[in-house]
């Protein structure tokens, strides 16, 4: 069983995730005007599966 305090963290994270996805939008919306793409969602996606399967 993970501890309260790894699942905390991974709480966090995803949380500090969330937050940086929502800061980066703008600059999300120039970069994909010029034809590049931040991989937030990637990152994001990751931390989600990886505190949903802590909480298991």
């Amino acid at each position: 069983m993970k501890s309260r305090a790894h699942n905390a963290l991974l709480f966090a994270m995803y949380q500090l995730c969330i937050v940086v996805g929502i800061a980066a939008m703008p600059l999300a919306i120039v970069a994909n005007q010029i034809g590049l793409s931040l991989p937030v969602h990637r990152v994001l996606a990751n931390v989600g599966e990886a505190y949903e399967n802590a909480r298991k």
